[in-house]
């Protein structure tokens, strides 16, 4: 049974820093295509960051590219969102995501559809100024 466990969330001042976690259980992310994703109270769920983690694509939203880092840990299974230079707009729900049925050259997907057989239960984010 696949299980995404999403942790790091916390209340930060604007300018700090956090790093989110992903364990995953029941697969092996070495070659998945997986992503972070937010949603703010009263807003759609939209992309923050994804990578196929055999190599080749990272995807970063406008909004935070610069300020975050997506990465994988094979031997903990588990996949990091490093985020810098926390701002208020940041705040929100944030989940991590795993698309298995998707390949290198279409992992884009998963950002464009916002669709993935795998979900965490999410880990809050909030930055205040």
């Amino acid at each position: 049974q696949v299980q995404l466990v999403d942790s790091g969330g916390d209340s930060v001042q604007a300018g700090g820093s956090l790093r989110l976690s992903c364990a995953a259980s029941g697969y092996t992310i070495s070659s998945t295509c997986m992503g972070w994703f937010r949603q703010a109270p009263g807003k759609e769920r939209e992309g923050v960051a994804a990578i196929y983690t055999g190599g080749g694509f990272t995807y970063y939203a406008d909004s935070v590219r610069g300020r975050v880092t997506i990465s994988k840990d094979n031997a903990n299974n588990t996949l990091y969102l490093q985020m810098n230079s926390l701002k208020p707009e940041d705040t929100g729900m944030y989940y991590c995501a795993a698309d298995t049925t998707r390949s290198r050259s279409t992992c884009y997907m998963l950002w464009v559809r916002k669709e993935a057989n795998y979900w965490g239960q999410g880990t809050q984010v909030t930055v205040s100024s």
